[in-house]
């Protein structure tokens, strides 16, 4: 793979003299719905007909809109307790349809949900380079510390450590400060990035 082609698109990604790292990738009062659901899908009795459920009536009251609504449930479809691929393939074609109707001001950061989608299911299913390419669009779309925790440990999980180190530390030099500041909390709880704890900022 050739990773330094990979690091100049990502690091391209961000305009350091123009990005400022935004409050939230979610706009207006859809971000507090979906973190409900996201305590929903996190919590110890997680049912997936009941959220499934909840999250189209949440749809039907107007409170998500249809490509949150698809996210939501592609989330669902990749739950360890569920692993329905099929599903989450359909759902991922789905939103992308949805994205391209709705249209309007958010359609990169609704596109780079998809790319996002497409990237944890290859992931998933241990398809790791194909993963990396889909996390890589995701950040090229949506500059943010998710897209760039994906990279991370896609790298990490393709054995390439190095250079997953060496990308860390060209983020920590260039990067807007409060991406960084989400991206470091990242690396503290996600499991998939524990390989970079004792990387020192």
């Amino acid at each position: 793979m050739d990773y330094q082609a990979l690091f100049a698109r990502i690091l391209k990604s961000v305009d350091t003299a123009a990005y400022q790292t935004p409050v939230t990738q979610v706009e207006g009062p859809q971000r507090e719905v979906l973190a409900e659901v996201q305590a929903l899908l996190q919590g110890p009795e997680f049912d997936a007909e009941q959220a499934r459920a909840h999250v189209r009536k949440l749809h039907a009251e107007g409170r998500l809109d249809r490509v949150k609504v698809l996210s939501a449930l592609h989330v669902i479809a990749c739950h360890p307790s569920v692993a329905d691929w099929p599903e989450a393939a359909r759902l991922v074609g789905e939103q992308e349809y949805a994205a391209l109707e709705l249209g309007g001001p958010h359609l990169e950061g609704n596109l780079a949900s998809v790319e996002r989608h497409r990237g944890v299911l290859a992931f998933l299913r241990g398809h790791h380079a194909v993963a990396l390419e889909y996390f890589t669009r995701s950040l090229e779309r949506e500059r943010s510390a998710e897209n760039l925790g994906n990279v991370l440990a896609t790298l990490l999980r393709l054995g390439d450590e190095t250079e997953a180190r060496d990308l860390l530390q060209q983020v920590r030099r260039g990067f807007p400060a409060g991406l960084v500041s989400e991206l470091e909390r990242s690396i503290l709880r996600d499991p998939d990035l524990a390989l970079l704890r004792s990387e020192s900022p």
